[in-house]
């Protein structure tokens, strides 16, 4: 039922000359005895913004509304970026949308809001309204997310002592990425030096943060005085270490590289995930190496590694437009798991190309051989990058 309305709903939000529609006419099905959940409204919000490439700014508000979204839920968040990412180039409609959240709990979601949307000057003041550490650390990403790396290092250097605000972990972990998005990942040391003289305990994050940056300035010698650093603060090379190393060194086109500290991590008794491995074939299929990403992705298959079905698509697409396909029982699994996220379109999609590539097999991709359900499970990561303030 769910997914019958999902499709109406998207049929009926793509005439651009219909007039904005009411929010009981957005997300509540046909039947009145069936009535979606606030779960089921979350992810048919969520559907509803993607898949309506330009909605005027009233009928984005509307399907916030008609959801009920609350920044206390994972889904409402993903929904509240992606209308925010929609509304910036509508920026009363972004204070509209703030507005319901403007209490002093909310405040680091109307901020982060603001941020995505391009609208600093609103969010340094809804910071000032609300000061807390929560906040700060949402004003940092907003900077972040906004691109502007001098306003961050303003708002790290002043804010604290202005507004009587202890920066934590997460507050220097924002900085540092600020420095390693902008290509100043040296200010890194004297960051965590500064963690250090306030008693704030460096994480993980704190030194891959560093290390991503160094990889991308190319400074080597660098990467290996914080892995050391990482040691001398009980931070070992964790996999979440390896997977960033592995990434850095397969953006600057050495695969090979990577291959060898695959290896390593192995025999050090550190398995690889499904992250890994997309780095690496990623990697050597922009290297051109189609014959060692096709063996990555097999080896891959082999050990069982999935679950992350937009990096499986991605991964798809690229080797797919060289014309190589992965095994039928390696599709299947995608197509399982894009069916089993709800992602049904897509996984049609692959159904079709695959009956092209394995005619021999078209009847194992016949739609009722593919365990297509409707279900309420796990969404993509938000567009906040997994920020949760």
């Amino acid at each position: 039922m769910a997914a019958a309305v999902r499709l109406l709903l998207r049929r009926r939000l793509s005439t651009a000359t219909a007039p904005p529609p009411t929010p009981g006419s957005i997300l509540n099905p046909s039947s009145p005895s069936t009535p979606l959940t606030s779960r089921q409204k979350s992810r048919l919000a969520i559907s509803l913004l993607k898949s309506t490439p330009s909605p005027p700014p009233d009928q984005i508000l509307s399907i916030c509304r008609a959801a009920a979204l609350s920044p206390d839920s994972h889904l409402d968040r993903v929904a509240l970026s992606l209308a925010a990412s929609k509304l910036s180039s509508a920026p009363d409609s972004v204070r509209d949308l703030a507005s319901s959240l403007l209490t002093p709990h909310h405040a680091p979601h109307a901020i982060a809001l603001f941020g995505q949307a391009g609208l600093l000057p609103d969010a340094v003041s809804t910071f000032k309204s609300s000061p807390s550490t929560r906040s700060l650390n949402a004003l940092l990403f907003a900077c972040l997310v906004s691109g502007n790396h001098a306003e961050a290092a303003r708002v790290f250097q002043t804010f604290p002592d202005a507004y009587s605000v202890k920066p934590n972990t997460d507050t220097f972990n924002a900085i540092i990425k600020s420095f390693a998005e902008s290509g100043t990942t040296r200010s890194f040391y004297s960051v965590l030096d500064e963690m250090c003289k306030k008693g704030v305990k460096p994480n993980a994050t704190t030194f891959t943060t560093a290390i991503a940056g160094f990889y991308k300035e190319e400074r080597f010698d660098d990467v290996g005085k914080v892995i050391e650093l990482m040691k001398k603060h009980g931070c070992g090379e964790s996999l979440p270490v390896f997977n960033v190393r592995v990434q850095g060194l397969c953006k600057l086109g050495r695969s090979g590289d990577a291959k060898a500290l695959l290896n390593e991590m192995v025999k050090k008794g550190t398995k690889p995930s499904w992250l890994t491995y997309n780095h690496l074939i990623h990697g050597f299929c922009k290297e051109g190496d189609l014959e060692e990403a096709k063996r990555l992705y097999k080896e891959m298959a082999k050990k069982g590694l999935g679950g992350d079905f937009d990096t499986a698509v991605g991964v798809y697409n690229e080797i797919a437009a060289r014309n190589w396909v992965p095994c039928f029982s390696t599709m299947k699994m995608l197509v399982n798991g894009l069916a089993g996220s709800s992602r049904v379109d897509e996984a049609k999609g692959i159904i079709e190309k695959m009956k092209e590539k394995f005619p021999d097999k078209a009847e194992g991709w016949k739609e009722r051989n593919i365990e297509f359900h409707y279900t309420t499970g796990a969404t993509e990561s938000p567009d906040l990058e997994g920020y949760h303030p």
